[in-house]
């Protein structure tokens, strides 16, 4: 048996997987996000175990047996989490999370120093963990004269269960710091924001062995002794070993919280001006590049809690047939938005709305302002050398037939649905710990999933979708010079 967890932004998922890779069971612990100020975003790292033990004793409950006979433990985690932790690993602060946007201006000074974008092979976004340390040292310089380790979120989970500071490549891609080319923290970038490697936990590769359950947690969980924890992935990458997106040329959608369209590549391929992601795999010498929007089901679960409604019935009220775009444009960009534009300060507007704009229209314009955020998405990736000829949708967002036409709509690409099961990040942790403990090959893990359809565009509506996209892409210049 093999144990994947993974850290999302609202829980943490346990899943259990047996030796074929059939899942035996799956239980969540619930995680709350602390929005102290306008753009802030954090969490306590101590809710993260309390919510792990949470899940896993709901598995133990229901799969006592074969909870003991896991040998394997891999982790994912939401990304670019700034965990600080003093000399004797106590937390010094709630993490800073991924879509905390309050480092806009430090991330702005570190992306102009050239260093960065050509060592990292990205643009130094707000909500990579660099510029966040570099705002605690400007704002809270008492404790950045204490932190001795930064830890991404899945990483803290590990200090915990085996006592080792260690990351692997792809989580670590996104803090600014990695060589992503070397695959290497750089010294030179860590200086550059008053760092060293020192304060940086050791690196290994996501498939790798890296560290082992501690006694206790194993006594608490009736497991044996000898429990591997792989070095596991960011929730991206652990997302894609779970779909088998690891070779190149295969690609997924993942509308979730935020939004991503994520490609597989066999070679390092930056092109930081496209604003796309270019970071390592979590398999060696694999790398990808991803496109991400930061408000997908977000948008629309914003939207539901203003109408009150759940987002099942608003657009369960549009149906299975695909409308033509009434008029009404929404950019999508609630907390700030990446690719392609890299904007922290940017907000979400509706535009173009009359009388005649009800419920259903709303609902219709979030849904599409999302798809076509995945059409940008598409464009910087071709912008940066990666062609797409189909893409695989996961997510809760896919469970939307209506938002999954819109996409392959706006993409000019079919949408494959995956058979049924659960092939996300904590499935795709579960296959690097199954790695990790039988020194399996990674690429014979981690295969694709059977397709059950495949959604393709409306071709009758292409047309209206091009015009409703050249609205939507007029309108951040637009918007962006009133503010």
């Amino acid at each position: 048996m093999y144990l994947g967890l993974d850290i999302g932004t609202s829980g943490v998922k346990a899943l259990l997987m047996d030796d074929a890779q059939r899942i035996v069971g799956s239980a969540n612990g619930a995680l709350d996000v602390s929005r102290p100020h306008m753009g802030w975003s954090e969490q306590a790292p101590a809710d993260w175990i309390r919510a792990t033990r949470q899940a896993v004793s709901a598995l133990k409950a229901e799969h006592p047996q074969e909870l003991a006979a896991v040998k394997g433990i891999g982790l994912s985690g939401q990304m670019h989490g700034a965990t600080l932790l003093d000399a004797r690993d106590e937390v010094l602060r709630p993490c800073i999370l991924w879509n905390d946007t309050r480092s806009f201006a430090e991330a702005e000074k570190l992306d102009a120093d050239p260093r960065f974008r050509k060592i990292t092979g990205n643009i130094v976004f707000p909500g990579f963990t660099a510029p966040k340390l570099a705002w605690v040292k400007n704002n809270e310089p008492e404790l950045f004269a204490k932190v001795a380790k930064v830890l991404l979120p899945k990483d803290y989970l590990r200090l915990w269960l085996a006592g080792e500071h260690i990351s692997e490549m792809s989580d670590s891609a996104g803090t600014s710091w990695l060589d992503v080319a070397g695959r290497r923290w750089s010294p030179e970038l860590l200086a550059a924001t008053d760092l060293d490697e020192g304060q940086m936990p050791r690196l290994v590769e996501g498939s790798e062995r890296a560290g082992q359950l501690r006694a206790e947690l194993a006594a608490e969980w009736g497991m044996g002794s000898g429990v591997v924890i792989a070095g596991g992935a960011g929730d991206n990458a652990a997302s894609a070993c779970g779909m088998g997106t690891v070779r190149p040329g295969h690609a997924f959608a993942s509308l979730g919280t935020s939004g991503v369209l994520f490609a597989a590549n066999g070679a390092y391929l930056p092109n930081p001006e496209s604003a796309v992601h270019t970071f390592c795999h979590a398999l060696p010498e694999t790398w990808h590049q991803m496109g991400v929007i930061l408000a997908a089901t977000d948008s629309l679960n914003w939207l539901a809690g203003i109408i009150g409604r759940s987002a099942s019935e608003l657009t369960g009220e549009l149906g299975d047939a695909l409308h033509a775009p009434s008029g009404v444009t929404f950019l999508p960009y609630i907390s700030g938005e990446r690719t392609p534009h890299n904007d922290a300060a940017i907000r979400g507007v509706f535009s173009g709305l009359d009388r005649e704009s009800d419920r259903a229209a709303l609902t219709q314009a979030v849904l599409e302002g999302v798809a076509f955020a995945f059409r940008d998405s598409l464009e910087a990736l071709a912008a940066a050398g990666t062609t797409l000829t189909r893409v695989t949708a996961i997510g809760g967002g896919s469970r939307s037939r209506y938002w999954l036409k819109a996409i392959a709509t706006a993409l000019g690409l079919p949408v494959d649905l995956p058979a049924d099961g659960d092939f996300g990040a904590a499935f795709g942790a579960a296959r690097l710990g199954l790695i990790a403990a039988e020194a399996a090959d990674p690429f014979a893990v981690c295969t694709a999933p059977a397709t059950a359809e495949t959604i393709e565009p409306d071709t009758a509506l292409a047309d209206t979708y091009a015009e409703a996209y050249g609205r939507y892409r007029a309108l951040y210049p637009a918007v962006r010079s009133t503010m």
